[in-house]
């Protein structure tokens, strides 16, 4: 009582924070010696002790296992990271978690406004969420080839209403429906085929093998199986037009739009040559960089430049001279530099590659 006192917290606040700080310090060491070391704020220390409260022992210590460089590390990035836990150390808890989560779907179609239009809101399975958005924008994209000039907005709203027409006109009682395709990235190793690692991954989300196991389950459900990417490969092509497996190539390796702290997925970024493809750049996956279309044009129009110093790892560089570095760790932001720290404008340095 005389701590929360002194520290001029009300009783219940002060009970928070003291639990907090002890759930660092006991389950948490790696995070706990970071704010002791003064590389992460107590602020951030107490945000992730919070969540990883719940945890089990041996799920709070993977966390903390993945956190030996908390700086770097998003929200999102963390929640990701405690779900993979719970799922490897808690797996019961977790199917229970998701099948009552399964509980709460629902789609719900608005009543018309004055201009007759509705709104529509919805919460689905991860699977098929996307099936209907790949679905959605197949149809909007066609619909622009065709010569419909309205926006990606409204072409998508019109895409939805076209795909539901045509399932009124078809018959369902009859065989062959071609079902859901579904797009493995397979990574398997020892403990995969041991079966002592539950986890799966959709997209960057962790997800349990059982749950994997019912998408695939679904009726006229097809597989196909692609070889593994190498991420680090190099073929490059004489065209600026970027092949379909550069691109595939670059998601896989980046994930994510690589500028500072942005999470947009690098399925649905540009893809920018970091050295410009009219001053030699070769369009290669080591050349491109998924960059969501804002930052794209921040990079482009502004004074934001960026190194990729090997593959994987960017050190931006902001108008004002701040400088971040960003690999698949997460955002670590560097010492202020001045204008003669950093390469022209435009241009790309790269280490050699020590592979």
């Amino acid at each position: 009582m005389e701590l929360v006192a002194v520290l001029g917290r009300s009783p219940d606040g002060g009970r928070v924070y003291v639990g907090r700080v002890l759930e660092c310090a006991w389950r948490l060491p790696q995070v706990y010696a970071s704010v002791v070391a003064g590389r992460l704020a107590p602020w951030r220390a107490e945000r992730i002790a919070e969540a990883t409260r719940a945890l089990c022992p041996a799920a709070a210590a993977f966390v903390d296992r993945q956190l030996f460089n908390a700086t770097g590390v998003g929200w999102a990035q963390l929640e990701r990271l405690i779900a993979e836990a719970v799922i490897r150390f808690d797996p019961e808890r977790y199917e229970a978690e998701r099948s009552a989560a399964s509980d709460h779907r629902y789609v719900e179609v608005g009543a018309p406004d004055t201009n007759g239009l509705v709104s529509i809101d919805g919460l689905l399975d991860a699977a098929d969420g996307r099936d209907l958005d790949d679905a959605i924008s197949r149809r909007a994209m066609l619909l622009g080839r065709l010569g419909n000039e309205a926006s990606v907005d409204v072409r998508r709203s019109q895409a939805l209403g076209d795909l539901a027409r045509n399932d009124l006109t078809l018959d369902l009682g009859t065989e062959g429906s071609p079902g859901r395709r579904a797009v493995l990235n397979v990574h398997i190793t020892d403990a995969t085929l041991a079966g002592s690692n539950p986890v799966g991954r959709w997209d960057q989300t962790p997800i349990s093998a059982e749950q994997i196991r019912e998408w695939l389950a679904q009726p006229c459900m097809s597989v196909l199986v692609r070889p593994v990417i190498d991420v680090a490969g190099h073929v490059p092509v004489t065209a600026y037009e970027i092949p379909d497996r550069h691109r595939q190539q670059v998601e896989l390796r980046d994930h994510t739009c690589r500028f500072p702290y942005c999470t947009r997925p690098a399925m649905r970024c540009d893809l920018d040559h970091a050295r410009p493809h009219n001053r030699g750049g070769p369009t290669c996956p080591c050349n491109l960089v998924p960059l969501c279309r804002r930052h794209h044009r921040a990079k482009t129009h502004s004074q934001w430049r960026y190194q990729v110093t090997q593959i994987g790892t960017y050190v931006w560089r902001s108008p004002s001279g701040f400088r971040f570095e960003v690999n698949h760790r997460g955002t670590h932001q560097h010492d202020h530099s001045d204008e003669a720290d950093d390469p022209e404008p435009g241009v790309y340095r790269q280490q050699p590659d020590t592979r």
